[in-house]
């Protein structure tokens, strides 16, 4: 998931942004009302995690643009505003969850898998091609059935390609998507990152996955099925 963090302590939102890309989340942070509600209103979030007192304005007015803006991307209210009626105003403006002040991290990311079940109902969180399997709820990909051992740079980067087979995908678009908008565009990490995931799957036996388009970025190609090997003694 690409989450938006809106917080301006600087100190808990560098904490919940590392804790979120540990678990395998592109995290970007806004500081402020207005830059929490720009991005929050031109960039796709998959989650927004939205403090309410914010300096510029705060996190309702945040929270009113979005909506007004037809912006759906479900949002976590977090805040020490523990009051019933701070908490009735958030969700009938269209928050999808709240979180008071202090919180314990494991909670939060609890609240997070549920709105990910509650979106999933709507679909297979599995994305499957061929002997390829991603499981987007639980964050853990498997080859035949046997899980790779992906960090979670490398796991976001297989979920894009699996969400865009055959497509080609440019290097913005993983800077966008992938790592967010702190992203060094004139760093290679992106081709880096790629040959790691590129060998690992080949380690695995998916060969030949993702090819890369010269001048442009990659395309995804799904790897074949094949059949399971011989059992020595069968």
């Amino acid at each position: 998931m690409r989450i938006l963090v809106v917080e301006d302590d600087r100190k808990i939102g560098s904490f919940l942004q590392r804790g979120l890309e540990a678990e395998r989340h592109v995290v970007d942070v806004a500081r402020t009302g207005p830059e929490g509600a720009r991005r929050g209103c031109t960039s796709a979030y998959d989650l927004v995690v939205l403090d309410l007192m914010l300096p510029g304005f705060d996190g309702h007015e945040v929270l009113r643009r979005m909506r007004d803006g037809g912006v759906n991307t479900p949002v976590i209210v977090v805040t020490a505003r523990g009051e019933v009626a701070d908490r009735v105003r958030g969700l009938d403006e269209g928050a999808d969850d709240y979180l008071t002040k202090p919180f314990s991290f494991v909670e939060l990311l609890a609240r997070i898998r549920a709105l990910q079940r509650r979106q999933a109902s709507a679909f297979d969180p599995m994305l499957r091609m061929g002997d390829l399997a991603v499981d987007t709820v639980k964050h853990r990909a498997t080859f035949r059935e046997v899980e790779l051992d992906l960090t979670p740079r490398e796991y976001q980067l297989l979920e894009y390609f699996m969400r865009h087979p055959g497509v080609t995908v440019t290097r913005a678009m993983l800077a966008d998507r992938v790592w967010g908008i702190d992203f060094d565009t004139g760093s290679n990490v992106i081709d880096v990152y790629v040959n790691y995931l590129r060998r690992k799957l080949a380690a695995a036996g998916a060969e030949a996955a993702i090819r890369t388009v010269r001048g442009t970025g990659y395309a995804f190609q799904p790897p074949a099925s094949s059949p399971a090997p011989d059992v020595p003694g069968a």
